[in-house]
């Protein structure tokens, strides 16, 4: 195991998680004066929503297989100085097509930081500090959901759109700086994979032949369509159904989003002392019940208290699983941690933007859809258990799991 080399890499490393919350949130509250700025079509505006999301998704895939050949310093530099050239180029963006285009770069490049997080904490920790690693990311994730639209909004005040993209180049320039004085490589030399792209095609089909890492994807793929359905459909359904301000659906949603830290947080020191298998099956259990309240809601036009608790009911559950869900797919791989974290990554986002359209397929006045898209993907999603706790395929990974990342053992 490659020793940390400083006591602040480890928070560089979860800092580096936000690029793909604050990309996604901070500009939101000015997208209908960027639409009007550009003489948009709110179709095309919400493009750059959507550009963003695909980059984060493509940025990961192609980012952690690199980084696991020439080390995660060089392609994490790349990414960094990406983004913070492409959201000056957002800022300047004389036509919608070009912000469009400059938002997927923006993307791919955040993605970028994302991976790196989550590859080099393989590299760094394994077992207990592991999990709690991964539990901080995802606190951290919460956190950065909150702070987004919130810091956007104030920022509003003072600054147009171009204003908030600057600000986004502005964070990029210090975590550059914080990159280059407080980073130092976490695979060495001996850890890395050799060969061209016919060597990365034959990773990818060695991770996607295992079932454990395949079902832990496909869960985390599944229980983030539902999460990105809430986000695609929460504003229609609070504020034109149940007919709430904006600033009572900005406490909804700082709620939701304080609920996933909070269960987020619980869930790495849940699986650790207790069971990763556990963890899991109770954060599908809080996602299936949150689903299954929207539904009903829907259908039987039941009151808002229903549809709130429901919703931070779901968001939580989501929150936990994802812990335990990364270390499965992620623990068995340390020389494969950078391709593993891309798959992972690019399943979060790519079936999350896949869902979220689907909302929205009954209109504004409607919540049905978003009670059928949740309840379907959390199915889903524990179908894909099946395929994570057959114990015959666990003697087919090449690099064995350990108890502690099956059945929570505490390492101490």
């Amino acid at each position: 195991m490659f020793k940390r080399s400083s006591r602040l890499l480890p928070m560089l490393l979860l800092l580096l998680t936000v690029f793909g919350p604050i990309s996604m949130d901070l500009y939101l509250p000015v997208l209908p004066a960027l639409t009007a700025e550009l003489g948009a079509a709110t179709s095309m505006a919400q493009l750059t929503v959507t550009a963003c999301l695909t980059g984060l998704a493509l940025g990961q895939l192609v980012a952690g297989p690199l980084s696991d050949r020439f080390g995660r310093a060089r392609p994490l530099y790349v990414g960094v100085v990406t983004y913070v050239a492409t959201s000056l180029l957002c800022a300047v963006s004389p036509s919608i097509e070009t912000l469009i285009a400059a938002r997927l770069v923006q993307g791919l490049a955040g993605g970028v930081g994302i991976v790196i997080a989550q590859a080099a904490g393989r590299d760094l920790y394994s077992g207990g500090e592991l999990i709690r690693y991964y539990g901080r990311m995802t606190v951290l994730g919460g956190l950065a959901a909150i702070v987004g639209p919130l810091l956007g909004g104030q920022l509003a005040r003072s600054t147009d759109w171009r204003g908030l993209f600057v600000f986004l180049a502005v964070i990029g320039a210090l975590i550059l700086v914080l990159v280059a004085t407080g980073y130092r490589e976490t695979l060495p030399p001996a850890g890395r994979t050799a060969g061209g792209f016919a060597q990365i095609g034959r990773d990818f089909r060695t991770l996607l032949a295992d079932r454990v890492f395949t079902g832990a994807v496909l869960l985390q793929g599944f229980v983030n369509a539902a999460l990105f359905a809430y986000l695609a459909g929460a504003t229609y359904v609070l504020q034109g159904i149940y007919g709430l301000s904006p600033q009572q659906y900005a406490l909804a949603f700082g709620l939701n989003s304080a609920g996933f830290m909070v269960f987020g947080y619980l869930a790495g020191r849940t699986s650790e002392r207790w069971s990763v298998g556990g963890t899991l099956a109770a954060g599908l259990v809080m996602c299936a019940a949150g689903a299954l309240g929207l539904l009903a809601a829907g259908v039987w036009a039941l009151p808002l208290a229903v549809v709130v608790v429901s919703l931070l009911v779901m968001v939580s559950g989501v929150a936990v699983t994802t812990p335990p869900a990364t270390t499965l797919a992620l623990a068995g791989y340390p020389r494969l941690a950078g391709t593993a974290s891309s798959l992972l990554g690019m399943a979060r986002f790519a079936f999350g933007g896949v869902a979220a359209p689907f909302v929205g397929l009954a209109g504004a006045a409607s919540m049905l859809p978003l009670g059928i898209v949740t309840v379907v993907s959390v199915a889903l999603a524990a179908a894909s258990c099946a395929l994570i706790f057959r114990r015959r395929t666990c003697t087919a990974r090449p690099y064995p799991v350990t108890e502690i990342e099956l059945a929570g053992t505490a390492a101490k």
